[in-house]
């Protein structure tokens, strides 16, 4: 599933900027259902504008019934009647999505014989300190079994001894949930670690869902703003 909001206060009708040639949702949308590794492949969408671009390739694509804060709620509405086992949603400004990375994805819950992971995501060792500091780039922590920990906007873990060889991750958004995970998600309250961060995955460990980690080494580009735009017209290239 890859949901898509039109509005967007950073960026506004970012999914539509043209990104060499199409816009950025059909990119992100083709390049999902290139990777063969999904029964099905639908945008669900709160845009008549993107409704129509995605029909208009021959695409897949669902109309939210609500209005909803996040993706996550976006998806919960569109699969609540849809008889699934795991729901993979990929964010609609990622078109770089490729299909190692989602494979790591699906293979946590290949191997979850004992159904101890709620959901899964990537994550991306990044070293550039801009980056590290920047407030749109959402880091992660782990612990030793690569659960998550906490999700900020600010670096985390803070050096505060900088002799100690610090790690930093990025948080890729790309999931993977099963279905009672995201359901339950739908149903719960926000509490205000994730409204204070806005970071929807916070939810999950505030509810005392498992999240698996994966590291990837695609970087790609998350289209923010205007800038990320621009990179990732030169990283298409």
């Amino acid at each position: 599933m890859i949901p898509a909001r039109y509005s967007a206060s950073r960026f506004p009708a970012k999914l539509m900027q043209d990104l060499n040639g199409k816009p950025v949702i059909t990119r992100t949308y083709q390049a999902t259902v290139a990777t063969n590794l999904f029964d099905d492949v639908i945008v669900v969408t709160d845009s008549d504008i993107i409704f129509n671009e995605i029909e208009s390739v021959g695409g897949k694509v669902m109309m939210s019934l609500k209005e909803h804060e996040c993706g996550s709620d976006r998806i919960a509405e569109a699969v609540q009647h849809l008889d699934i086992d795991v729901v993979v949603n990929v964010q609609g400004d990622e078109p770089f999505t490729e299909v190692e990375s989602l494979k790591k994805l699906i293979k946590i819950f290949k191997e979850d014989s004992k159904n101890e992971v709620d959901l899964a995501s990537l994550m991306v060792h990044i070293t550039d300190q801009e980056e590290i500091k920047n407030p749109n780039t959402v880091k992660v922590i782990v612990d030793q079994k690569n659960f998550a920990l906490y999700f900020s906007r600010s670096p985390i873990p803070y050096p505060r001894d900088t002799e100690v060889a610090t790690k930093y991750y990025k948080h890729k958004g790309v999931y993977a949930f099963r279905k009672q995970a995201i359901m339950d998600f739908y149903n719960l309250p926000m509490q205000f670690l994730e409204a204070s961060e806005k970071i929807e995955c916070i939810r999950y460990l505030e509810y005392g869902k498992r999240i698996k980690m994966v590291e990837t080494n695609v970087q790609g580009v998350e289209i923010d703003t205007p800038e990320d735009l621009e990179r990732a017209k030169k990283l298409w290239k």
